[in-house]
Parts: structure tokens; sequence; C-alpha cells
């Protein structure tokens, strides 16, 4: 009923209660609490229900928010998930990790005077209620067809092309290097945004739904080749993301200590796990009673800060080249991070580490902001005469990541790569370069964000779709 929307002039923004700095800091809960139903109603009814939503168009799904936002309000919760899961495979995840700050809840048009509706907070409650309460039904085609599907990587944008193409009744098969399904919402993301029982679940969905996967699956060099993958499916869909870390040169950058942030995070995840981890029991890829410095400043970088707070960090630095306002990250993490005791040393960047044989500290030079270059930002350059020394145990390589070399490791030298190094496909097939094998998320956007990801398997699913229906046209018309 309309007169439940609207209240964003009498309610106010109230975003879900945070767990207590100093409790959560002990372990790796998510910080979160979850809304209850009154206060999830209150949330969503303070929507505008605005002509033009552009929460939804600065959505990269296009989730239909102010539908679901109304349904909340009016305490159809059921009728709420069925309009939410229509546009977006993972929900609880987007609702979790998505820097909302930076596309829906940034573009609110109540944002600026009366703070945005809490789009994120609402849209895990309405998944999380939805998997209590059994609305989350495993897929069930109309009409099973005999043709499968291969895909390469079990990350977000592999998984919700999966879910998609067993919906259209084609066998997906998932094939994947590591012994979990996730990609680096079960090994990068760390637990406080993303407990794993999240990601675990909707695996577990997944395969009820009828996906097949294959864990501990190489492909190309030394496992599965590419000509075998295209024998044995249809199509295939390559979605490995980018894991090549980007690395730091100056003097003393191979001391020991300094680490790249995957290999961090995924020990600390792993261990998490229960996994044995013998690189975190050395002390190696652990931060416990170090001197942590991170270099960089995206969600990776806040991750990393975040993880060595809670394993015991005597102190956790980060060293960012531009100022807060030219962080790439969310704001909402770097808040977070500044609650639990990081220091943002802003304008700094690395020249230099010290130390004989172990990373002792970082020679670091003030920078100064100057006029935008090509890509939009400010430049920036060292200011003469500002060098400081930062003392360090621990140095942690948070500077993003590129593709791995993807012909030499698929042993395909026809596949077609940018000047990127990631695979260039057909934008409006995803068609790359071998007839029949499409790519998506990160291999082609280069390192992105999750719900980019889903959106590309989402659409490369319907894509694939029309490509075997052509295809069995055009053999049909030749026999």
């Amino acid at each position: 009923m309309a007169e439940r929307m609207l209240q964003f002039v009498h309610l106010p923004q109230q975003s879900p209660d945070k767990r207590p700095v100093a409790i959560r800091r002990e372990d790796f809960d998510e910080i979160y609490r979850r809304f209850d139903p009154a206060r999830a109603a209150d949330q969503s009814s303070r929507c505008s229900q605005c002509g033009i939503p552009f929460c939804s168009i600065h959505c990269p799904l296009g989730n239909n928010i102010p539908d679901w936002l109304k349904l909340t309000a009016e305490g159809r919760l059921e009728e709420a998930y069925e309009v939410s899961s229509a546009t977006n495979t993972f929900p609880e995840i987007c609702g979790r990790i998505c820097p909302q700050d930076r596309l829906c809840e940034g573009n609110c048009v109540i944002e600026k005077g009366f703070e945005s509706v809490t789009i994120g907070a609402v849209e895990r409650y309405i998944t999380d209620t939805a998997f209590e309460q059994g609305w989350v039904k495993p897929v069930r085609p109309i009409m099973e067809r005999p043709e499968s599907i291969g895909i390469i990587g079990a990350g977000p944008g592999g998984l919700a092309a999966a879910e998609m193409l067993r919906q259209h009744g084609y066998q997906a098969h998932v094939y994947d290097r590591y012994d979990r399904v996730g990609g680096l919402m079960i090994y990068g993301i760390p637990g406080f945004k993303l407990e794993k029982d999240v990601v675990l679940r909707r695996w577990k969905h997944l395969e009820e739904s009828g996906v097949q996967f294959h864990l501990g699956a190489a492909i190309g060099v030394g496992g599965i080749s590419m000509a075998e993958l295209r024998e044995r499916h249809a199509a295939v869909i390559v979605a490995t993301g980018v894991y090549k870390a980007r690395d730091i040169g100056g003097p003393g950058a191979g001391l020991g200590g300094i680490v790249p942030a995957l290999d961090y995070l995924t020990a600390s995840n792993r261990r998490g796990l229960d996994d044995v981890v013998p690189e975190f029991d050395s002390g190696l890829l652990n931060a416990e009673g170090k001197r942590v410095v991170v270099i960089g400043g995206g969600d990776t970088a806040m991750d990393c800060v975040r993880t060595a707070v809670r394993q015991g960090a005597v102190s956790v630095k980060c060293l960012y080249r531009r100022d807060k306002a030219n962080m790439p990250g969310s704001m909402r993490e770097v808040k977070n991070a500044e609650d639990e005791g990081v220091e943002f040393l802003w304008l700094s960047a690395p020249e230099a580490f010290t130390g004989d044989h172990e990373v002792e500290g970082v020679r670091a030079v003030r920078m100064h902001l100057g006029l935008p270059d090509l890509s939009g930002r400010q430049s920036v350059s060292p200011l003469p005469g500002s060098h400081f020394n930062v003392e360090a145990d621990l140095v942690i390589k948070a500077l993003g990541f590129d593709p791995e070399d993807m012909p030499r490791m698929f042993g395909e030298p026809g596949l077609e790569i940018s000047r990127w190094g990631t695979l260039k496909v057909n934008h409006r097939s995803f068609m790359t370069s071998l007839p029949g094998v499409f790519a998506v998320g990160d291999i082609v956007r280069g390192a992105s964000l999750v719900v980019w990801a889903i959106k590309d398997g989402r659409d490369a699913a319907a894509q694939v779709h029309d490509f075997i229906r052509k295809s069995a046209c055009t053999t049909a018309v030749a026999a």
C-alpha cells in the first residue's frame, strides 16, 4: 500500500547494528547484525518509489530494488525474494559485499539530505529469511536437454552461468582447480564480510539443482586439455577470474616478509576453514605480533588490514599514494578499518624496503596530487625531500591483479587476448576467438566486482543457449 512508503521524511536511516569493535577485532564473524522484521520493514518503507529508480539504473544487474523494498515494507517477504532472485543469482552475497555506497545506495535519490535507503542490508535480510523459511528451491527445469556445458571456474561468474543454464535444462559441469566452490568468495574475501557458511550454503543449493562440480581439476597444461573439454561439451565458458598479483619493484623488494595480498588472505581463510596451512603456521602469512604495512587502497587492501588486526598484529598501517577521497575501495570499509585501529598514511608511496634478509621497514615518500590524467584521476608525483621510514615486519602488496597467460596456460595459441592480457570476446555474444568458447567476468573485464561477474555469467548463459539452438538449426538444415 502506498501509504507505507515515502517514510524517509519521518524515519531516519538506520543501518544494522555493528558488533562492538573490541569484540569483533577478536574473531572473523560478520560485523553487522541482521535486521529484525520490524526494522527491515521500517527501513524499506523509506524508499521514495521514484519514477526513475537510480538505484536500479546503477546496479549492474538492474535489480528491481523499489519493488522488493515495497514488498518488504508490506511484510510480503516471499514475494520480495522472488522479485530479488529474478535478477540476481546470489542476492545474499551481493547484500553483504557489494560496495552499495558506490552503486545503488550512493545513487539513491533521497541520499542528499535524508540519507539513502539501506538497500544492501534489506537484500541480505530478504534472502537469509528465504533460506530459513525454505523458499529457496533447487532449480527444476521443465525439460532436461542432452547438451552439456563446461564451465571453467567456480567463482561468481561461473556459478551464475551454471544456474541459468540449468534453468534452460542444460547439463552444467563446473571445473575448478581448487578444492572448494566459490573462488574469491571462499578464499579471498574474509569472513567478517562474508561468512563461509553463506557460500557453502549456495554450493549445496547448486548441487541440489543438478550442477556437477569437478574440483581439483586443472584445465590446460598438466590437466584436462582445452581440446578435450571442447570435445566433451557443446560449449565452454571461461570464468577463471584474474589471480596474478601485480608486483612492486625498488631496492629490497625481494626481502622475506613481503608477500602478495591473495596469498595472505587465502592462508587466513583456509585456516578459518580448518585446513592445514604450513605458511600460516610458520608465521610467513600470519600477522600475529608483527608490525604490518599494507600497500594499496582498494577493497583487497582493506581486507588485508582488517585481517591483520584480527590476527593480533602489533600495529597495522595502510600506505596509499592518493588521498582518502581518491581511494578506489568502499568508504564503508575504510571507516570500519579506522574504527578497528588501522592507521592510514595518505599520499604516501613506497620507494624501497629495508632489512638484511627479512624486511624491517618501508622507505616511503610523500606524494602530491596534480591535474587529472588520461584516466580522469588526479596524477600523483613525489614531493622532493619528503622521505620517511615506516617500521614493518610484514609487508602485504595489495596492488591489484592481472590475468595469467591464458593461451599458454590452456595450451591454446589461437585464444586471442587484449593488450591487457584479458580474453578478447565479442561483447554481444561473449564468444572468444575459439568457436563455442565463451568468457565472462574478470578474465574479460580485468579485476572488477562480484556483481559484474554475476551479470556476465547470467548474460553469457543466454548467449550460449542461443548459440546451441542456432547450431542445432544449422545441423538440421544441413542434414
